[in-house]
């Protein structure tokens, strides 16, 4: 079953329910619960293998889940709703021989999309000067500009990109950037879109979901990620293990690390004043508790499993 029931009214655009994806004995979903609403620019963060792809082939029906269920603008029925969805996985695939008008035109016929609005489009993307040059000549850039292009035809209202500033040059990157940036705000395009470059998503993301082993970790929006990433916990002490446990029951949703004679915790929702007094009642020795910056790229990693 695909369809989800009705339920309370949300304006998301893309909802699953415990979407579950199994290869065999390997789950590469593992019930994933996953929101995105109207207007998002939403950040799909994991690592390789972690199941971004296979989630986004499922929405676009690439492929079929094993478990679980699915919403598309509030609960149309799939093959209808996924005529209002634009997509580009992995890199895009182009007629080489053919320039970007003639890849443009080939497409619009097979999406049942109007040949007129072509142009408009490569000049959105900032292609449309490019004349009769060959795909096969274009920068990666180039390419990817165009694989949007095609993604665009027909006035989607959700995009679904998988890595697509993967192996761009710093010009390429910020054009992309700058491109979905325009899509949101000029023509209230809602995109999801995956990445492993923190910097960069940063930039355009509302909101993330960070995906580890199949496992959905948590969704945040980018105003509470800037909240959490303002300080991280440091205390130095001879029971970390014991700390970890304690400030864990302070605050729950805290990510904690416990190392030899210390712990690092991020998401603290209470101050160092509680948290250093139910210590030194637990018969914990605090040798020091400070407060410092902790970085995106740090609050990410530890949800998806340590290690850069």
């Amino acid at each position: 079953m695909e369809i989800m029931s009705e339920s309370s009214q949300n304006n998301y655009v893309v909802e699953t329910d415990n979407l579950t994806k199994t290869y065999g004995s390997k789950t590469v979903l593992d019930h994933v619960s996953l929101h995105v609403a109207k207007g998002d620019i939403y950040g799909f963060i994991g690592k390789n293998g972690a199941g971004k792809t296979t989630l986004m082939k499922l929405l676009l029906g690439m492929s079929h889940p094993t478990s679980g269920e699915m919403k598309l603008f509030g609960g149309e029925k799939l093959s209808v709703a996924r005529r209002r969805i634009g997509a580009l996985i992995e890199e895009p695939a182009l007629y080489k021989g053919c320039s970007a008008m003639e890849n443009m035109k080939r497409f619009a016929i097979l999406a049942g999309a109007d040949i007129v609005e072509v142009q408009e489009i490569l000049e959105f993307v900032g292609l449309g000067d490019v004349g009769k040059k060959k795909v096969g000549k274009f920068s990666l850039g180039m390419k990817q500009r165009l694989g949007i292009a095609i993604a665009m035809l027909g006035n989607p209202e959700l995009l679904v990109l998988d890595e697509p500033v993967n192996g761009l040059d710093p010009e390429g990157i910020k054009e992309i950037r700058d491109l979905l940036l325009r899509l949101n705000h000029e023509k209230g395009v809602t995109v999801l879109i995956s990445s492993h470059l923190l910097d960069e998503l940063a930039k355009v993301t509302t909101r993330y979901g960070i995906i580890n082993k199949g496992h959905l970790v948590e969704e945040i929006s980018a105003a509470d990620l800037k909240k959490q990433c303002q300080q991280k916990l440091h205390i130095v002490t001879d029971k970390p293990a014991v700390a970890a446990k304690i400030i864990k029951k302070l605050s729950p949703k805290a990510v904690i690390t416990a190392q030899d004679n210390s712990i690092d915790a991020v998401g603290i929702t209470v101050d160092n004043a509680t948290i250093n007094k139910q210590l030194v009642q637990a018969d914990v020795n605090v040798e020091s508790i400070t407060f410092a910056m902790d970085s995106m790229e740090d609050y990410f990693i530890q949800r998806m499993g340590g290690n850069k």
